[in-house]
């Protein structure tokens, strides 16, 4: 008579069922497929190290745009004359063979008369320490109160001219941050025009095909047929020369983003085309849905994270684009400062020779503009499905 075998007894795990632990037969993390697509695209993100170590100086400089008063150690507008052209000032903490703290030595200097230019020699005998979270130039915060609170400020009765100083006797540094309010500003409100054309012309195109297609597509191409550099100054030389400063940032702005959204728009049609005939689509249209609610709640948001990191690779184009109409002395102009109009003055070739800290300008457009591209890189890689 045949034996029967004895029943294996099952072994129950008595701990709580966690989702996010990994399975004893090595099975992949069930958090992974649970995951939303940002959670995702973020997870890859943050394996692309410089891409994130772009994003945190990105991060610091947007930060710095609402309190540049406060992190200026000057007013943009502040001029010394007796300090013209002035040399950088290095900061020391050592003097004598004694800890003194962070500190400056002052200038002292003397007319040249054969070579009509000041000589700055550095008195090292009277060390001026700097001043911390002190009261410095006033300012009107926000446009709101006057107040005269500063991060950093020059010793008492000192200079600090950091990075030197302009033709004014204006402190470079400070003018380079005040600068970054307006040269960053105008890449976001420049990319947010440039995204609403973008938009809808590309939804249009792509989701309505047909006539409206063709129109589009004509208009893209006369667009772009033309030379952008000559376009931006022609339509740059034709704002009003006796507009308010305000007024020309804006009209900066507006030129910058609607030459920028052609490419954006064909993005968008492509992937519109491709994603119309999509089940979700078709259950939709068969529900009743608007053809603007279908292309602004179904379809745009599919590819949304192809849209920010497109975003991210033009805005570098619409800080360089304001610089080089400003430096061209089309853009924007003083009084207002921007990275642009500050190597404005620097434009010839005498002040670039005897005074080339007029050139430090050019520093934080090239950090900005490759933190830019880089995290740029590190968005398209993590947005991409295939990757």
């Amino acid at each position: 008579m045949n034996e029967v075998a004895p029943l294996k007894r099952h072994y129950v795990n008595p701990a709580p069922f966690d989702p996010g632990l990994t399975e004893p037969s090595g099975t992949e993390n069930e958090s992974f497929y649970r995951a939303s697509s940002w959670k995702l695209m973020w997870w890859k993100f943050r394996r692309h190290r410089v891409a994130v170590a772009s994003a945190f100086v990105l991060l610091a400089f947007y930060l710095l745009v609402p309190f540049v008063e406060v992190v200026a150690p000057y007013n943009q507008t502040k001029r010394n004359g007796d300090f013209i052209y002035a040399p950088p000032q290095g900061i020391h903490l050592m003097h004598e063979g004694r800890f003194v703290g962070p500190f400056v030595y002052p200038y002292k200097f003397e007319f040249n008369l054969e070579t009509f230019r000041r000589d700055y020699t550095v008195d090292r005998s009277t060390p001026q320490p700097i001043r911390f979270l002190c009261r410095g130039d006033a300012y009107e915060f926000w446009g709101i109160w006057t107040t005269d609170f500063h991060l950093v400020c020059p010793p008492e009765n000192g200079t600090m001219f950091l990075l030197g100083t302009d033709r004014l006797g204006r402190d470079v540094l400070s003018r380079i941050i005040y600068g970054a309010r307006i040269s960053l500003t105008i890449g976001i409100v420049g990319i947010a025009v440039s995204f609403a054309l973008g938009l809808f012309f590309g939804g249009l195109a792509g989701y309505l095909g047909g006539w409206v297609d063709h129109i589009v597509q004509r208009m893209i191409e006369i667009i772009r047929s033309m030379p952008e550099l000559p376009l931006w100054l022609a339509l740059s030389a034709a704002l009003p020369p006796n507009w308010s400063p305000i007024l020309v940032f804006f009209g900066i702005t507006i030129i910058l983003g609607m030459l920028d959204w052609p490419g954006l728009a064909r993005a968008v049609r492509s992937k519109l085309l491709s994603l119309r005939e999509e089940d979700f689509v078709k259950a939709a249209e068969l529900m009743g849905a608007s053809k603007r609610r279908i292309i602004a709640r179904h379809l745009i948001p599919n590819f949304m994270s192809h849209l920010i990191a497109s975003a991210t690779l033009s805005i570098p184009s619409m800080i360089l684009g304001e610089t080089a109409l400003s430096f061209l002395g089309l853009g924007l102009r003083p009084p207002v400062t921007s990275w642009g109009v500050l190597l404005n003055e620097a434009q010839n070739l005498a002040a670039v020779q005897l005074h080339p800290w007029l050139l430090f300008p050019i520093i934080p457009v090239i950090v900005v503009v490759l933190a830019f591209n880089f995290m740029g890189d590190g968005l398209r890689d993590a947005a991409d499905p295939y990757h």
